[in-house]
């Protein structure tokens, strides 16, 4: 069966299963240890984080788990339960027109509930780890049900416990935010007051439907939709380097965008360093790098994850080469065997 990816490459596996809640869940959990015992299961969620390498010789399990649950409300915030299947951009309109706030910055964000969990997603200053209370899942061995406090799932940049000692081990099935009831912007990110000025409108009277739009546009005018040209997104996360070595590379680039990160630490724009490295709007056979940004992989029609993965390849050593840094993939590349993998 084909599985469904935002790359658009054609990959199959064994047998796709969808299901709708924890139960479910279950009894394909038993069922899958029983018909397809030793075969590898990856979970998915709508496959917007994964490079499929190969055709997937095992089980995909997707999450279609649904609703929204108000579990306590004050005058000032909400603890709202989402189920992991719920698409995370709707959920972020659902929330500004019900007044919480605190995930405008990620709209648009492609993806599930579930996978915002994981990945702890990002963008425009804001993390999904910022507003996320708890995350619940299921395991994939034994089917028993466990629950993870934010302090518990070691969130970091696009880190998680999740990505990291339960890398592949559990299904997400819902997870709880707590949103704030009194809209204040977070603007620290110096794209978006340009960008709230050019639309004509006043940081102190902005509204959460404003922002959310303004980001919108932003994404939109920036980024590919998946729809029209296969991509994931950003494929490389920011790096983050040592004071020293960005004071190093400052007096090479004093043009170098970079920004204050954890421990005194410095990160660097990984778009930036790409497009100087010469690999902006750059093709390597059917796999090219988007020309409005730098940090996207896109497949220009017939790319096969190998054609992905080696364009790849070619940019982290250029810009190894140049800089003297070595770029991560954000995505998940998966091969034939990949035991137990997760983007949720």
């Amino acid at each position: 069966m084909r599985i469904e990816n935002t790359f658009g490459i054609d990959v199959q596996c064994r047998e796709l299963i969808t299901y709708d809640s924890e139960q479910a869940l279950r009894e394909a959990l038993k069922r899958i240890h029983i018909q397809y015992k030793g075969l590898p299961i990856l979970h998915i969620g709508c496959g917007s984080n994964l490079l499929f390498l190969n055709d997937y010789n095992g089980i995909v399990l997707k999450s279609s788990i649904k609703g929204v649950n108000l579990l306590n409300e004050s005058d000032d915030e909400v603890l709202v339960e989402v189920g992991a299947g719920e698409i995370c951009d709707d959920f972020i309109a659902l929330a500004i027109r019900r007044g919480w706030y605190g995930m405008e910055n990620l709209s648009l964000i492609p993806g599930q509930i579930g996978a915002a969990a994981v990945q702890n997603i990002g963008a425009y200053g804001v993390e999904a780890c910022d507003v996320i209370e708890e995350v619940k899942g299921i395991s994939l061995t034994d089917g028993t049900a466990h629950s993870w406090r934010r302090d518990e799932c070691k969130y970091g940049y696009r880190q998680s416990i999740f990505k990291e000692e339960l890398w592949g081990k559990y299904a997400i099935t819902r997870v709880t935010f707590r949103l704030s009831k009194h809209f204040v912007p977070k603007l620290q990110y110096g794209g978006l007051i340009k960008a709230i000025e050019q639309a004509g409108f006043s940081e102190d009277t902005l509204t959460a439907e404003q922002l959310r739009q303004i980001i919108i546009d932003i994404r939109r005018a920036k980024l590919p939709d998946p729809k029209e040209q296969g991509n994931a997104g950003s494929f490389f996360k920011n790096p983050v380097v040592s004071k020293e070595k960005a004071e190093h590379l400052l007096s090479k680039y004093p043009a170098m965008p970079h920004y204050p990160a954890d421990e005194g630490r410095v990160k660097l724009a990984a778009g930036w360093l790409i497009e100087q490295a010469g690999w902006k709007g750059r093709s390597l056979g059917p796999a090219a790098v988007h020309d409005r940004q730098a940090l996207v992989l896109v497949n220009k029609g017939g790319a096969s994850g190998h054609d992905i993965q080696r364009l790849c390849e070619a940019i982290k050593k250029d810009v190894a080469d140049k800089f003297g840094i070595e770029l991560s993939p954000e995505v998940n590349l998966i091969d034939n065997w990949t035991i137990g993998q997760s983007d949720n």
